[in-house]
């Protein structure tokens, strides 16, 4: 400001600034390539080229996101994780190190959704219930009536 310096920042094709680009772009991330709008799917082209490595890291998450959408058998699935572990290894992107920590602490439970496709979302609800419901209520003096409340109000 001092040397009257104005900065320009520079305008992408479709209208944004790259900072602009980088904030619109991060609900397309989230979402399934099939599912983008027009506008989404030139912002995302502009990204991948400007950012290649959020394009690998798109990639990536978006090939794990398929292994678990397939309806397929859990030893086709275990060879479809070992090869979408060597694509993590050989992108090298430092990010992925805490899913590769994860998976290696949790296979076995991971691998048990191939089985029957169930997870345990209803036990985590089961249990914001609880939370919420003792919340509610300032926290528990007696245990004992706390579980009664419990087994009247949510069986």
């Amino acid at each position: 400001k001092k040397e009257g310096y104005v900065h320009n920042s520079e305008i992408l094709p479709n209208g944004d600034t790259r900072k602009q680009l980088l904030v619109r772009s991060h609900s397309l991330l989230y979402k399934n390539q099939i599912n983008w709008t027009s506008d989404q799917q030139e912002r995302a082209k502009i990204l991948f080229e400007l950012y290649p490595e959020i394009k690998q890291a798109y990639l990536l998450a978006s090939n794990l996101r398929n292994i678990y959408n397939l309806k397929i058998d859990k030893e086709i699935a275990l060879t479809k994780l070992a090869h979408w572990f060597n694509d993590i290894e050989k992108a090298s992107i430092k990010y992925f190190n805490t899913v590769l920590k994860t998976f290696n602490v949790h296979y076995n439970e991971m691998i048990n959704y191939f089985n029957n496709r169930s997870t345990n979302a209803s036990a985590e609800s089961f249990n914001a219930k609880i939370k919420y419901f003792r919340m509610m209520y300032r926290g528990v003096r007696d245990k004992k009536f706390f579980l009664f409340r419990l087994t009247k109000l949510f069986s």
